[in-house]
């Protein structure tokens, strides 16, 4: 298959949204921590810390989400640039990475839709015992 400049530019809109996705759920989780802060400083409740320490590991998911989508990207420029360039098995190469990057992030993305789901469903047992 002839790799051309429109098939790694396909990929803009699909990481700019996902990387917009990332972000909204970056700052429900910070405005949450922040919250959660406040509460803790006035209670020093044990559960509240526990909270926040299920919060800090989903924190580390989504930089890690928000990093191997901007790698992703950016590899996705490097092959437009070897493609112009006319280096073609290079391209081919990075542009491999690149969706193998994207992958990892919606993987990443999975885990921690899976910890958030887990999360809320502990919050809702909690309410109805």
């Amino acid at each position: 298959m002839e790799l051309t400049l429109s098939i790694p530019a396909l990929l803009f809109p699909a990481i700019s949204l996902t990387m917009l996705a990332y972000n909204a759920r970056y700052l429900a989780i910070a405005a949450l921590i922040r919250q959660l802060h406040q509460k803790y400083t006035e209670t020093e409740s044990k559960s509240i810390g526990l909270q926040v320490k299920k919060l800090r590991k989903r924190l580390t998911l989504i930089k890690n989400m928000q990093a191997t989508a901007i790698f992703s990207f950016l590899l996705a420029v490097v092959t437009m640039a070897l493609i112009y360039f006319e280096y073609d098995t290079l391209a081919n190469l990075v542009f491999g990475i690149s969706l193998f990057a994207l992958m990892v992030s919606l993987v990443l993305s999975l885990v921690e839709v899976q910890l958030s789901t887990r999360a809320l469903s502990i919050q809702l047992q909690d309410m109805s015992s």
